[in-house]
């Protein structure tokens, strides 16, 4: 009987000890600068060439829909987003730009795809926080680029929008 117990506390013993455990699983990120405006003004809305390349962005993410969408509060990122989730279903979560060690602690805690729409001067500190590679300083004309940063090596890929 002693032995039994013992053979059986030996095993849950060795079993807990050589259970492996898969590494947690990390999101597949989009981070896109907000698309077209006017340059000079403090908050405008997307111009009628960002619009239509808005409207026209879910298809682009057609094989990969966001699941999870972090915007400002601006409302040219909220109009860039707005197509992308209203097509997936997705409620975009408002983030603070002045905060990019808070939005990527959320962006990481996320899993399956997530989109977060920055700013030119927001989205080379928030692909390099995400492990991506940082890409040189955008300037105003730089819209409709889209950094995917996957897989637990932070492969970064940087995409164009086609222009409409």
């Amino acid at each position: 009987m002693h032995r039994r117990l013992f053979l059986a506390g030996l095993l849950l013993i060795l079993t807990g000890c050589t259970a492996v455990t898969a590494p947690p699983a990390v999101p597949n990120i989009y981070v896109m600068r907000h698309l077209h405006t006017p340059k000079g003004l403090s908050d405008p809305d997307l111009t009628a060439e960002g619009q239509a390349m808005a409207a026209a962005f879910p298809h682009w993410l057609a094989g990969n829909p966001p699941s999870v969408i972090f915007v400002s509060s601006t409302r040219r990122a909220q109009q860039t987003a707005a197509p992308t989730a209203q097509r997936y279903g997705v409620t975009p979560r408002i983030y603070d730009p002045s905060d990019t060690p808070g939005l990527v602690a959320a962006v990481l805690a996320q899993r399956g795809t997530v989109l977060v729409v920055g700013h030119s001067n927001t989205v080379p500190e928030i692909i390099a926080g995400l492990g991506g590679q940082r890409p040189d300083p955008l300037l105003h004309e730089d819209f409709g680029d889209i950094w995917h940063i996957q897989g637990a090596q932070r492969t970064t890929i940087r995409s164009k929008l086609p222009a409409r």
